[in-house]
């Protein structure tokens, strides 16, 4: 990544306040750097006449925050998916970025002045830049990306995060909850071994963290269970075999049909709740903390169970 200048900030450090990104170093240029400080970021192509007169006026008002924003440049034309994903449709456009959230910005040449409230402006929105913990606002951007299914993002966000505090637990347990949906289990494991479960204080971490130890052991457990077809036939044979239905339930288990391994478990349940010492419920309630209690999966099920052992 080419750093185009660099800036003395108003405590008297050096730091790169003006660089170019692309797609690769977005995240890290853009989303982790606004954690600390506001960045605005200028969408330009060369062939534009608006983006050569507006990106002096900007870095020029970047320097006259003093280190309280940055800028950050992209060329439109190298980084079209890029700007697809942010829906830039004219240039220039600029964003302005804080804890990972755009929250401002505007398109076309504009002059110095207007450049100069949209900072203010923006200062505003965040407090003049410094957010009270820069950590808790990387950790609810990590949340927001993996609530959207974006775990390889995860992985780096938490990456960077343990970059500045090694250990951090509520880190490591977000980092180890993205690697098991990255079907990344042994990985997951090593990270998950590394906490002192009765030292986090918080319930829902704590359970989070409960729930990746479950889903590592249901892994485990499932590694051998067999061929389901061939189950599938020694049930057909013998609908008593309760043993084809438990190993039936570890193979959906493995290929990740959680519906059809509950299936198997209650079929062994509704035929006899005691087989061997009620294994076939107590591996029912184990997917059930693997997946959660507010799951849909979860939820269907714990009503179908209780059907079954209340009729």
């Amino acid at each position: 990544m080419e750093h185009l200048s660099q800036e003395t900030n108003a405590a008297g450090s050096t730091d790169t306040l003006i660089r170019d990104t692309d797609l690769k170093n977005f995240g890290e240029d853009v989303i982790t750097a606004s954690m600390n400080r506001p960045v605005i970021v200028d969408f330009w192509a060369d062939w534009c006449g608006p983006c050569k007169q507006l990106m002096p006026a900007l870095e020029a008002a970047v320097r006259e925050a003093q280190g309280a924003v940055a800028l950050v440049k992209v060329n439109a034309d190298q980084n079209q998916a890029l700007c697809g994903q942010l829906q830039v449709q004219s240039l220039p456009t600029v964003l302005a970025f804080w804890q990972g959230q755009p929250v401002d910005g505007f398109q076309g040449a504009v002059p110095p002045s207007q450049i100069k409230v949209f900072i203010e402006n923006l200062l505003k929105v965040s407090g003049g830049g410094q957010p009270a913990n820069p950590i808790d606002g990387a950790l609810e951007q990590i949340d927001s990306l993996f609530d959207a299914g974006e775990y390889m993002q995860v992985v780096q966000g938490c990456q960077q995060v343990l970059g500045h505090e090694a250990g951090h637990t509520g880190t490591l347990v977000r980092l180890a909850d993205a690697l098991i949906k990255m079907q990344e289990n042994e990985q997951a494991k090593t990270i998950i071994e590394q906490l002192d479960l009765n030292s986090i204080e918080d319930k829902d971490l704590k359970a989070r963290a409960n729930r990746i130890i479950t889903t590592i052991e249901l892994s485990a457990q499932a590694e051998n269970a067999g061929d389901i077809q061939e189950l599938e036939r020694k049930i057909e044979a013998n609908s008593t075999d309760y043993q084809a239905r438990y190993d039936l339930a570890l193979a959906h288990q493995a290929k990740g049909h959680l519906d059809a391994s509950a299936e198997a478990l209650l079929g062994i349940i509704m035929r006899d709740r005691e087989w061997e010492d009620d294994t076939a419920r107590k591996q029912l309630l184990k997917l059930f903390e693997a997946e959660g209690p507010d799951s849909p999966f979860t939820l269907k099920y714990r009503r179908r169970l209780s059907s079954v052992l209340f009729s």
